[in-house]
């Protein structure tokens, strides 16, 4: 099956969104409302292969590659990582919406997706319908709270944020074996069948070439520098957009935090709950519970 198969009906373009700096996105759908799909680690557009097209039947709906993933543009980091910042990345996002000329939309991300979506909601709450955020808390809180089991499961986060090219080189050595490996930890047990060979092939593909490594270090270098800083700066700031978070009941992120409570406390509107039968990727692992709560939640929230 090729893989554009997935999207049938979406159009694949490249979007400039700052000199030399190119987002992959696809479009596709229609509808008075647009929804925009942020993508997690290690992978790209793809994770909403089960979602988009079922989405565009009413929405027109926006994926991309977030920077230094998958087809997009991947600069080489910045001494203070701040080219890869969840504000950078963000905006990065905003613009390409601009020029499609959607002015306003749902957001949806899960893992590195989410955070990005985060930082959206804080920086450019007027842009966002609704946000959906799939098996996170806030970053500042999850480095503040990590203890033994989570630096255990979650041992990439202090694996990639070591100094340049350390991690790069080591993490480039068996692109196949990283991603088996990497899926293998973090699905439920359910779930292994909704991963078919292309789309393996394709998110290894993309972490075969050293440059996309070495964006996706640069991510969590950041998420450990510069995004902390940020993060703390808005602490107190509350959180007006409406929120569903969703985390995988077999999960890391769901077994050490309440995830309710942890959301609640930034923002005003909040609801959500743990996906059963599912791990961390929640819309590969559970696409169409994730679509009746998505729209069950955009729907309600029109109202």
């Amino acid at each position: 099956m090729a893989l554009e198969a997935y999207f049938q009906g979406f159009e694949n373009v490249h979007v400039e969104v700052e000199e030399d700096i190119f987002i992959n996105t696809w479009v596709g759908g229609s509808g008075e409302e647009a929804v925009l799909l942020l993508h997690g680690h290690p992978e790209n557009y793809l994770i909403w292969r089960d979602i988009a097209p079922a989405l565009a039947q009413k929405y027109r709906v926006v994926v991309t590659d977030l920077r230094g993933y998958g087809d997009s543009s991947k600069p080489v980091g910045f001494e203070d990582h701040s080219n890869y910042s969840k504000r950078v990345m963000a905006q990065d996002n905003v613009r390409v919406m601009q020029k499609l000329g959607i002015a306003k939309f749902h957001l949806v991300g899960h893992d590195r997706g989410a955070r990005v979506a985060h930082r959206l909601i804080l920086d450019h709450p007027e842009k966002v319908l609704t946000c959906t955020l799939m098996d996170i808390l806030p970053t500042y809180d999850m480095y503040e709270e990590t203890n033994r089991e989570f630096a255990t499961k979650y041992w990439h986060w202090f694996f990639y944020i070591q100094k340049y090219p350390f991690p790069e080189r080591a993490l480039s050595v068996d692109p196949s074996f990283f991603i088996h490996f990497n899926l293998t930890n973090k699905v439920g047990p359910k779930a292994a069948k909704r991963f078919s060979k292309e789309v393996l092939d394709d998110y290894i593909r993309c972490y075969a070439d050293p440059a996309c490594v070495h964006g996706i270090c640069e991510d969590y270098r950041a998420s450990a520098s510069i995004d902390l800083e940020h993060d703390k700066v808005d602490r107190a700031k509350r959180i007006k957009t409406p929120l569903l978070v969703l985390w995988g009941a077999d999960g890391v992120v769901g077994k050490i935090w309440n995830v309710l409570e942890g959301w609640e406390q930034y923002a005003d509107n909040v609801s959500g709950f743990a996906v059963p039968e599912c791990g961390h990727f929640v819309p590969e692992e559970q696409p169409q519970i994730c679509l009746e709560a998505m729209a069950a939640f955009f729907e309600q929230t029109r109202r």
